[in-house]
């Protein structure tokens, strides 16, 4: 120890950075040289408090009090804070989230898991810290966005089951992110935003998750740079969609539980890269030009077939497709789920000419299953490799291989991979 405390405080303040901030802190016993070393970590992270007794709740509680109004680093490039429990007094959150704006914070991070009151712990100055880049929000915590918002420098945000002072809180605080490239919104159960509206010009990458009890107007997204768009609504009701101004929008990842989503795919017919759940079903007439890579999500129970159809039909320049079980049936379920496979009376364009590769995951070789791939083996001449993963307990190998080779094949080229 003596050798390693003749080092720089450079260097022992770099190696501190290495281990967990409780590990740094407890440092601080060693000796005289050591007591206040862990004050000029530039990274802070309090853990999971939610596991503590009251005794150590209060402890650290006490601790950050003492310690952080005193911490010696100009700058903080990372602050965390997971903290839960009954003990959990909101005044002390704001007051550490005031020091840490104070210290020209570049990434902010707090979770809270209480939520038996609206927590109102966010200070006024966060708003206005021209220095945040990252902020990430999660738990009880009341959005109530000031008149004066200035963030400059933010470019990541995300709010996870937090609770909105009034509508229209969301788009205020966006609306002053100019450079602003990822969204992420996880809305709380119970709630009520009336209309979901994201208007910011800047945004790369979109997130937005939506729980099965909320009550939601509209969804309104306008943002000229966005390029990567991923929803997953678990919400029954329908709720109309206007995506517009989205000429970059390339990958998509859809995965809904309405089915009333003719407004959202009209919305989304210019991506590149589609994944999207057959609960997603829509009306005929939507055209996919640009679309090259395609993944469908089903579940057993659901009929693959009357989607994937739209989609063959409607999408000229398919080049991927794959198709993926979300759950396993149990051996005693081989007959659950059966659908006669709707086989298009034209071949659709994109197994005449563009479609090079296919997969399915978690194969279940029922019926409508092998229907289906032996209808695209015997269609798509542009197939390079089509591959099958199974569950060999309910499909058994040798049977799908013997199956499959006997099929005709449109492509001499097709090479066939079973998993």
């Amino acid at each position: 120890m003596d050798r390693i405390s003749g080092l720089p405080d450079e260097v022992l303040v770099k190696i501190l950075s290495y281990v967990p901030t409780k590990v740094a802190v407890s440092t601080s016993i060693l000796s005289k040289r050591w007591e206040f070393l862990w004050m000029w970590l530039t990274k802070l992270e309090f853990g999971d408090s939610r596991r503590y007794s009251e005794s150590e709740f209060k402890s650290l509680q006490c601790f950050l009090n003492r310690n952080l109004p005193l911490h010696r680093a100009p700058v903080l490039e990372s602050f965390g804070l997971d903290l839960g429990g009954k003990y959990l007094k909101p005044e002390d959150i704001r007051m550490w989230a005031v020091v840490a704006v104070s210290h020209y914070i570049r990434e902010l991070k707090i979770s809270v898991s209480h939520y038996s009151d609206k927590l109102n712990i966010l200070p006024s100055s966060l708003y206005t810290c021209k220095s945040l880049v990252v902020l990430k929000l999660n738990g009880g915590i009341l959005l109530d966005v000031p008149r004066m918002v200035c963030l400059p420098s933010l470019r990541t945000l995300e709010l996870r089951k937090l609770i909105y002072a009034k509508e229209g809180s969301l788009q205020r605080l966006l609306s002053n992110c100019p450079v602003l490239e990822y969204l992420q919104v996880a809305l709380c159960q119970l709630d009520n935003m009336g209309t979901f509206t994201v208007i910011v010009p800047s945004l790369q990458r979109l997130s937005l998750f939506i729980p099965s009890i909320f009550h939601l107007d509209e969804v309104v997204i306008n943002a000229s740079s966005l390029e990567q768009f991923v929803l997953v609504d678990r919400n029954y009701d329908s709720h109309p969609w206007l995506i517009e101004n989205t000429p970059k929008l390339r990958r998509a990842y859809i995965k809904v539980e309405s089915t009333d989503l003719k407004s959202l795919i009209g919305s989304i017919t210019s991506v590149k890269y589609l994944t999207i759940s057959t609960a997603a079903m829509f009306g005929e007439g939507f055209i996919f030009n640009h679309l090259e890579d395609l993944t469908l999500l089903y579940a057993p129970e659901e009929d693959l077939s009357n989607l994937l159809v739209r989609f063959l039909n409607g999408s000229p320049n398919l080049q991927g497709l794959k198709c993926v079980s979300e759950m396993n049936l149990r051996l005693n379920d081989e007959n659950h789920g059966m659908f006669s496979w709707n086989e298009p009376s034209t071949v659709p364009e994109c197994l005449l000419s563009s479609l090079q590769k296919f997969t399915w995951s978690d194969y279940l070789g029922r019926p409508q299953d092998r229907d289906i791939a032996v209808y695209i083996l015997k269609n798509a001449r542009r197939l390079r490799t089509a591959k099958f993963v199974a569950d060999t307990r309910l499909v058994p190998q040798l049977e799908m291989i013997t199956e499959s080779t006997r099929s005709s094949r449109a492509s001499s080229t097709c090479e066939l991979h079973f998993c």
